[in-house]
């Protein structure tokens, strides 16, 4: 009889190393016996049933309600994140709660953990949350190709959900938007309108995919659309729900960057740490850096420093793994050996900003703003500024 490792089953059957360990000590694996510190696994040996899953579809069979990303549609008062998700009753959904909250939270290894249950879920909604938290969580972790087998899933779902229920429909759409925008990909083929599936979605999921669609008009340069439809959404609810208002919030910082309002920028950026920092969500702040412009160095350089280093790990961390799959899929060489000091001032110089200018948004002189550009150009090996703009975010 033929054998596999432990590390083989885990990619055969898309678990962790550790979870096959565990099935090979409870016994669960027929055939599957222990030579040393090793297991031996029969190469033919199916994957077997995770028991939440079997306890999941048996709920599901008694009338239990589709479930999506439940944290995120759920509205909580800052400084409560935690409190929310041990108040759910224990389950399949609680379980999604913790994959979310331990993502937004910038907690990427127990993200993946928490999710991988769940990436082949009989409910659609849970298949879809864990897919997408668990290929995000995986770019920041470097696991490359985990996270592209995820998001990879979340398109063919797309694709051959054509004879779904327009509940059902609407959710595989949202994801399937919210993974192609925020890698900055085209959306998918086959992907219905906005106004197709968005009234479909629930108030918190709703306000999350308005923010997808007014970051998709961002990429499109249609600046004032955009923040405008982010600053609507606040309006009409949002703030209730943490998590998408936070989103929200910071997209208008984005927007208004391109658009030279900086209190307005300041603004929103100090309302998503109103909402983010008791809770610790850091998570959007790091995966938006890039496209902030210097605002975060600028208001928390003097106030929250220690949050302004973490905050940037979780960018250079996400970033390796976003550039990894982004610039590959598009072709696009987005610059990925700049500091993010470098990168902020590469981007502002990109739109057009002066030396001065730079300097006086990000707290420094403008000779250290000309030696930082002086170290981009070498870096990158251009020689002047229409040059720049073909590194940067787009």
């Amino acid at each position: 009889m033929d054998y596999m490792t432990v590390r083989q089953a885990a990619e055969k059957w898309n678990l962790s190393p550790r979870s096959v360990q565990q099935l090979c000590t409870q016994g669960r694996i027929p055939g599957a016996g222990k030579f040393g510190k090793t297991w031996a696994i029969p190469a033919e040996a199916d994957k077997p049933e995770d028991q939440r899953r079997k306890k999941q579809a048996d709920q599901a069979g008694a009338g239990m309600p589709f479930t999506m990303m439940p944290l995120m549609n759920t509205p909580f008062l800052p400084g409560q994140c935690r409190e929310t998700v041990e108040s759910m009753e224990d389950g399949p959904q609680k379980d999604m709660a913790w994959a979310e909250y331990y993502y937004f939270s910038a907690q990427a290894e127990q993200a993946a953990q928490a999710a991988e249950p769940y990436l082949t879920s009989p409910d659609l909604g849970l298949r879809l949350s864990a897919c997408w938290i668990y290929g995000y969580a995986n770019l920041t972790t470097g696991q490359i190709r985990k996270a592209r087998r995820a998001l990879e899933t979340v398109q063919r779902t797309l694709a051959d959900g054509k004879n779904l229920s327009p509940d059902l429909r609407a959710a595989v759409s949202f994801v399937a938007a919210g993974a192609a925008v925020l890698l900055h990909l085209p959306l998918p083929e086959g992907l219905p309108s906005t106004r197709e599936f968005l009234p479909l979605l629930p108030n918190g999921l709703r306000a999350f995919a308005l923010y997808v669609q007014a970051h998709s008009l961002y990429l499109r340069e249609d600046y004032a659309k955009s923040v405008g439809m982010a600053e609507a959404a606040l309006a009409m609810g949002a703030e209730a729900y943490p998590i998408p208002a936070i989103y929200l919030h910071l997209v208008a910082v984005m927007d208004y960057m391109r658009l030279r309002q900086l209190p307005q920028a300041q603004g929103h950026l100090l309302a998503a740490w109103t909402l983010a920092r008791p809770d610790d969500l850091i998570e959007g702040f790091g995966k938006h850096h890039g496209l902030m412009g210097g605002m975060l160095e600028s208001v928390f350089k003097g106030n929250w420093p220690e949050d302004l280093r973490r905050i940037l790990d979780v960018t250079y961390r996400f970033s390796w793994g976003w550039r990894r799959i982004h610039n590959l899929d598009t072709g696009h060489d987005v610059a990925d050996n700049l500091t993010t000091t470098e990168f902020a001032v590469a981007m502002l110089t990109a739109q057009g900003w002066t030396g001065r200018e730079i300097a006086a948004h990000m707290n420094i002189s403008p000779n250290t703003v000309k030696r930082h550009l002086a170290e981009i150009k070498k870096k990158l090996g251009i020689s002047n500024r229409n040059e720049l703009k073909q590194y940067m975010l787009r």
